[in-house]
């Protein structure tokens, strides 16, 4: 990562949850979405103003883990990130479901991504977010079954333990958010943080930017 005072570049890598239907030109009014790389990029554009902070999101709506392994050297390599923060897992359930691929495939995805990354940019700290889902009785998607929603969060929860480890493996920061997320269920219902089971309302998008923050900032000094 590039020393303080001389510029530091935050890409934000992953599917719906990242994208934030943002914009795919430069328009800076929209071009960071309206989700969790918004609220982080704004927070900290405006406390590091002295520090040279860019920030890139190319999160992409639909993306899994293999369209973010096909796309990576343009939409990543090619940015030279300091800091990359990546967040996919959702859009991978339903295939793993279905037995397009198995969840020892997505590890090994994963993996050639990571692999990709380090090989050309040794230097760029990885973050690492938990995929996240709230519990089958909050799901509220048309047609899914209880047998279906179990099966998700199955396959999260399989998820949730490779990037954990893969984030041990590659000395990258792990965010955990499903727990976060289960806490703030008692606070609040879960749709008022995920309003569908697994795409975040607003407060849950403050809610990902708030433990991003909090984690990255005991790692990292901008």
């Amino acid at each position: 990562m590039k020393k303080s005072g001389k510029g530091v570049t935050i890409l934000f890598q992953g599917d719906s949850i990242t994208d934030g239907n943002r914009s795919r030109n430069q328009d800076w009014n929209h071009v960071m979405g309206h989700g969790y790389p918004y609220l982080i990029s704004s927070r900290l554009w405006f406390d590091y103003v002295d520090k040279g902070l860019m920030f890139y999101n190319r999160g992409i709506s639909g993306n899994t883990i293999q369209d973010l392994n096909a796309r990576w050297q343009e939409d990543t390599i090619d940015l030279a990130p300091d800091v990359l923060s990546i967040l996919i897992g959702v859009n991978d359930v339903s295939r793993i479901i279905e037995n397009e691929y198995s969840i020892k495939t997505w590890e090994e995805t994963y993996i050639q991504v990571l692999d990709k990354t380090k090989k050309a940019l040794p230097n760029t700290q990885l973050i690492l977010c938990e995929p996240f889902v709230l519990p089958a009785d909050d799901m509220i998607r048309i047609e899914w079954t209880k047998e279906k929603t179990e099966a998700y969060q199955s396959v999260i929860s399989e998820m949730q333990k490779t990037v954990k480890k893969l984030a041990e493996t590659y000395d990258a920061i792990f965010i955990e958010l499903q727990q976060p997320f289960l806490d703030a269920s008692e606070k609040a219902p879960a749709n008022y943080w995920i309003w569908d089971g697994i795409h975040p309302m607003p407060a849950g998008h403050e809610l990902i930017a708030r433990e991003w923050i909090k984690e990255v900032s005991e790692r990292l000094e901008f």
